[in-house]
């Protein structure tokens, strides 16, 4: 399991001060543990981008002001702005080595599966899978080979493979398959026949009523 040190600061004004966290580039979060006050948190927003832009899990290695160590934490929840996208809130939630944890991890598909060769399309149902396990087990992903599947074969949770921790899911749950290509069963409609251009007429010169050309004789 790779660690990411991350650096951050205590924030000590909540609601109000948060806009001007996210003015300066900083993000508002908090860090809670079992046992423990929850601390709120700015931490700049660059240092934030490896952990929320990757498909593998860390173990954050979390820096305050004052300590002397760190607090070993995970990434446990993001909130984005939902027009502009930005990350504006971020939970870290705190662990202890010997109390286990449920967390989600990246399912990683190696190969190209003869089905697939054959013509076949790769669907990937679920790319993250909900594990239990101490925090030293957490795996950064699950590596599933799928070269040896055909056109109609499926992977699911129950043949994952297996490691220092439970998967939370039903066994029958569908992780990957290879389907057979697409069929078209209606050939497509052919083009509606373009009748030919008409010919353009000249526009009508529409002439003017008697009573027009006597009030325009009137005006000379």
């Amino acid at each position: 399991m790779a660690e990411i040190i991350l650096e951050a600061e205590i924030r000590h004004e909540l609601k109000k001060h948060a806009k001007h966290v996210r003015r300066a580039g900083k993000v508002p979060g908090i860090f809670y543990a079992h046992g423990q006050t929850p601390i709120p948190l700015t931490v700049d927003e660059r240092h934030l981008r490896p952990l929320i832009y990757t498909s593998e899990t860390h173990i954050v290695d979390l820096r305050l002001p004052g300590d002397t160590g760190t607090h070993s934490c995970i990434l446990k929840d993001v909130q984005f702005d939902p027009v502009t996208e930005k990350v504006i809130h971020f939970d870290l939630l705190g662990l202890r080595p010997d109390e286990e944890i449920t967390v989600e991890v990246p399912v990683r598909l190696v190969g190209t599966p003869n089905g697939v060769k054959a013509g076949g399309i790769l669907q990937h149902s679920l790319h993250r899978v909900p594990i239990s396990c101490l925090p030293k087990n957490i795996p950064q992903h699950i590596e599933v080979n799928v070269e040896h599947m055909e056109i109609g074969d499926s992977i699911h949770a129950g043949s994952l493979p297996k490691g220092e921790y439970r998967i939370l899911l039903s066994e029958d749950a569908t992780i990957a398959a290879i389907v057979p290509p697409a069929i078209m069963k209606e050939a497509a409609p052919e083009a509606a026949e373009v009748p030919a251009e008409e010919e353009v007429k000249e526009p009508e010169v529409i002439g003017k009523g008697k009573k027009e050309e006597e009030e325009e004789g009137s005006k000379e």
